[in-house]
């Protein structure tokens, strides 16, 4: 079985994972919108999506990637 696929340990993972990254992204930047399996914000004028348990982030004005690490290295100013 993938672990993608894996409900159960998405469950368990995921609200760490979102509350890791809203600490981290809001000492950084404001963050627009926060869902259960999504974080938006706006960085250097465009919409920057966020998708903690997986790891992904994406939007124009970023180099898409997977990693909150790898994304707030690119939040440096």
């Amino acid at each position: 079985m993938s672990n993608r696929l894996d409900k159960e340990r998405e469950a368990e993972f995921q609200p760490k994972r979102i509350e890791y990254a809203i600490d981290k992204l809001n000492s950084i930047v404001s963050l627009t919108s926060i869902t259960e399996t999504e974080i938006q914000f706006y960085w250097k004028g465009e919409l920057i999506k966020f998708f903690p348990y997986s790891g992904w982030h994406t939007g124009k004005s970023i180099k898409d990637g997977r990693g909150i690490e790898k994304l707030l290295n690119q939040l440096k100013p």
